[in-house]
């Protein structure tokens, strides 16, 4: 929704624009955004919303607005630097050579001028059957990745290619002590270590009162998806997609930033 015009109900190209222009290879980009954009392309062209089952209407919307997302980006990032997509689902995630592979392809963009833009991959990933492929996972293993929200996949891809920072975008500039409340804003969770790091966030976690619409996860959800980046010695910031990646990675942008001191 960060991407999305609310008030205008289309794709807001300036933030577009904005984000799009600030992207240089050795960054990888992990964007949410096509089922929505999807779904208000539709409308627009058709005048109504899809009828079917939930599960169905996202997979037509979301590969309706892929192509869309793609375009935009393509549209607005410096013309020098190739755009690559790269749609992932949790099978990728829980296959140790899939991974590997997928890390191999991120890595040799960055000295080949590119920049990765990657998405979950709605348009084929049915939810029943998401489901009883990671229950078989869980009975034969003790990790499973799901990949339910971007926010998880940004994670675990940061996590994979060892980025020093994970800057995760949202409609709010972080974690707030009470989200009413601007100036509640927690600008720092860290510690000496991972550990105590982790006992913080399950302390924030308690303060974040769950998805602010329908189909999101929420402040508490970020929180948990970002535990793995700490023991890995990766940076997390939350802030608002409203400001400049330069300035929340300076620090002059307010943002919810988590690390392990050194």
């Amino acid at each position: 929704m960060a991407l999305v015009d609310s008030v205008h109900h289309d794709i807001d190209y300036n933030k577009f624009a904005r984000l799009s222009a600030q992207l240089r290879p050795g960054m990888i980009w992990v964007s949410s955004g096509a089922t929505e954009i999807g779904r208000l392309d539709y409308i627009r062209r058709s005048g109504a919303e899809l009828d079917g089952s939930p599960d169905e209407v996202k997979m037509d919307y979301a590969s309706q607005g892929q192509t869309i997302l793609m375009q935009t980006y393509r549209n607005f990032i410096d013309a020098k630097y190739s755009v690559r997509q790269v749609l992932v689902e949790h099978a990728h995630f829980n296959d140790s050579d899939k991974r590997e592979s997928i890390r191999r392809m991120l890595m040799r963009a960055p000295s080949q001028n590119a920049i990765p833009i990657i998405n979950y991959n709605d348009a084929v990933s049915f939810e029943e059957n998401r489901k009883m492929e990671i229950r078989k996972l869980r009975g034969e293993k003790s990790a499973v990745v799901e990949l339910v929200d971007n926010d998880e996949t940004a994670a675990q891809i940061a996590c994979l290619v060892g980025a020093k920072t994970l800057l995760i975008f949202s409609t709010l500039s972080g974690i707030y002590e009470d989200v009413r409340r601007p100036e509640t804003l927690i600008s720092e969770i860290s510690a000496p270590t991972a550990a105590e790091v982790l006992v913080k966030i399950e302390n924030a976690k308690k303060l974040c009162e769950g998805a602010s619409r329908a189909g999101a996860n929420g402040a508490k959800a970020k929180l948990e998806y970002v535990k793995p980046c700490l023991s890995r010695g990766v940076r997390v910031i939350i802030a608002s997609a409203e400001y400049d990646i330069a300035d929340v990675l300076s620090g002059k942008a307010p943002a919810t930033r988590i690390y392990v001191k050194e």
